[in-house]
């Protein structure tokens, strides 16, 4: 049975941006900042090297309770024995995935509400909506589709929604009426100087916004 997946502040990590800290410290110090959904998102290197760097956040994650993902390599999230998966649209097809991981959580990538309107519940357990704008994170990502758009995909959508792609201080307050349960971000914890501080003042913006609505 899996467990529900609404998170808040979710980090999507990068390699290059976390630096010669390294990715399981930055990790380490973002969930003390409040984040509570991680994703390693590792594109580069060997598989023995992207399952190391797993397993290395696994073990900086161990008791605290917040769950862990790997972009795209269902192989990698199997054997590590995370929580969940997250798939794009040219990755494995999801009810696939379902088939022989059905206890893995399993997030989507989406840009459209069509997209977003074909999506099964009983596969896909939340969906990555954007780009909110572009961003050099993702280059090759879809058109940046702003909070309106953001708005319409979650509309169309079965299943929880967060954000991503491009969300910062500045377009962080706009997203709070959009209907997601949570965004994600990639820079703006993993280039922080301190990730810590920089998880806990998103945390801090979102609730803030919130409350004003």
């Amino acid at each position: 049975m899996r467990a529900p997946f609404r998170p808040t502040l979710y980090l999507v990590t990068d390699t290059a941006q976390c630096g010669d800290r390294g990715v399981p410290a930055v990790v380490r110090a973002a969930v003390a900042g409040g984040v509570d959904a991680v994703q390693v998102r590792a594109k580069e290197g060997s598989d023995r090297e992207r399952l190391a760097l797993v397993l290395a956040v696994r073990d900086v994650l161990r008791g605290t309770g917040v769950p862990l993902l790997v972009n795209d390599a269902v192989d990698v999230a199997l054997i590590a024995g995370v929580d969940g998966v997250h798939l794009g649209q040219s990755d494995l097809p999801a009810h696939e995935v379902r088939r022989i991981a059905p206890d893995l959580l399993l997030g989507l990538s989406v840009s459209t509400p069509e997209q977003a309107a074909a999506v099964d519940p009983a596969v896909v357990d939340h969906l990555g909506v954007g780009p909110v704008r572009e961003t050099a994170t993702k280059p090759d990502a879809a058109a940046a589709l702003g909070a309106d758009g953001v708005a319409a995909v979650v509309a169309a959508s079965p299943v929880p929604c967060v954000a991503i792609g491009g969300i910062h201080q500045d377009n962080l307050d706009g997203l709070c009426g959009t209907g997601i349960t949570g965004f994600c971000v990639v820079s703006e914890i993993c280039g922080a100087a301190d990730p810590e501080r920089a998880a806990r003042d998103l945390r801090a913006q979102w609730d803030r916004a919130g409350e004003r609505r």
